[in-house]
């Protein structure tokens, strides 16, 4: 296999934009009519993103090694689709079809066996997972609305029990569906440790266009029952014993909370800042829970930070500056999570003030819709 030539021509490919998914989900649909009722009756969101996953599969290709755990991840993840083996040809199918209708006299029978070389080992990977973990998991965990508190006019928090206990590290994430919107799949961070007794706190930010997120805000009441499908994602992920800092933005305070309860339960003597960043004090909407959290834990220091509002008057600017500013941070082990511009912002911020790159911990969401889309993700990714 080629990997040069492959990306050579995936860069040509590029150059189409939106044309591209759409020639894939129309070749993908006339070709196989079953599986167009297992997508969104809405495509438009799901085509936005085919480019995006194929460039991150072809980026990796020099080393799909490196790919194999979140190949695994992604193919046990997708047994809540109801995906089988015998789908993943027709994605195969449909993809080199694509190729072959952009690249014109450039696809040749070389590049073609690379391609299909390449997304043959991709679905392997996918489909051997998927199948190991019927073994231990259920594709998906029916779980019931037992609390919804609606904490600002954008911003709820669910509390949910599965029908079984449901294992997650703190800082995963898990997809969630609600039959509001079926077939759409949005990915959540608990903010809470996985229970014995299934209970799992989802913090909801009602983004515009957001068809999943102003359902589960908006319209999800206390006894419906949504989805939740296996649990993904390692970056935020806590594996040292280092001191660390923490830093949220709106919503983003999830995962981090649950890291705070992942310290309370391990008893390791760390010092822990969580700094968490609102535009006004009336979007501080977790802060009771926080100080329970600091009344609990005497090496935890919580700081807000708002950005837009005057009147408080506790730290003022964006939450990464905040959190510069009570520093230096020469050793501790820094999360942030929040809005992609606000997680980018600080990452810049951290950099400048010379916080080494491998010492930041951040998730690769799409505005905690969307965890890390890859190509063998196109079925289903909604």
């Amino acid at each position: 296999m080629d990997t040069a030539r492959l990306k050579r021509s995936w860069n040509h490919v590029l150059r189409y934009g939106g044309q591209v998914p759409l020639f894939f989900y129309s070749t993908l649909f006339l070709t196989h009519p079953p599986l167009r009722e297992m997508f969104p009756a809405g495509m438009s969101a799901q085509r936005d993103k085919l480019v995006g996953a194929l460039g991150q599969v072809v980026a990796k290709v020099d080393d799909l090694e490196q790919a194999i755990p979140f190949l695994r991840q992604l193919g046990r993840d997708h047994r809540k689709f109801a995906v089988t083996p015998e789908h993943y040809p027709a994605v195969g199918q449909a993809l080199i079809a694509t190729l072959s209708h952009f690249l014109g006299d450039e696809w040749t029978p070389e590049l073609e066996a690379d391609w299909t070389a390449a997304y043959g080992l991709v679905s392997d990977v996918m489909i051997k997972a998927a199948q190991e973990s019927t073994q231990s998991t259920p594709p998906w965990w029916n779980a019931e609305v037992v609390r919804h508190e609606r904490r600002t006019a954008e911003v709820a928090v669910l509390t949910l029990r599965t029908d079984r206990p449901i294992s997650y590290l703190p800082g995963q994430s898990v997809s969630v569906e609600t039959h509001l919107r079926p077939r759409m799949w949005r990915y959540y961070s608990p903010a809470n440790t996985a229970r014995d007794d299934g209970i799992v706190e989802l913090h909801v930010r009602m983004i515009d266009g957001g068809a999943v997120s102003s359902a589960l805000v908006q319209a999800v009441a206390v006894g419906d029952v949504l989805r939740l499908g296996a649990p993904v994602g390692d970056q935020l992920t806590l594996n040292h014993k280092q001191d660390i800092v923490l830093i949220a933005g709106g919503t983003g305070l999830a995962p981090l909370k649950a890291l705070l309860g992942q310290v309370a339960e391990e008893g390791v003597n760390r010092y822990v800042h969580l700094f968490v960043g609102a535009r006004g004090a009336n979007e501080l909407y977790d802060m009771p829970s926080l100080h329970a959290f600091a009344r609990a834990l005497p090496r935890l220091r919580v700081i807000p930070a708002v950005s837009e509002d005057h009147r408080f008057t506790g730290p003022r600017g964006p939450v990464g500056e905040v959190a510069l500013n009570h520093g230096p941070w020469p050793d501790q082990e820094i999360y942030v999570c929040g809005s992609p511009v606000m997680v980018a912002d600080t990452r810049e911020m951290l950099a400048a003030a010379g916080i080494g790159a491998d010492r930041v911990h951040f998730e690769e969401f799409s505005g905690y819709g969307g965890l890390r889309e890859n190509v063998v993700s196109v079925l289903k990714r909604g």
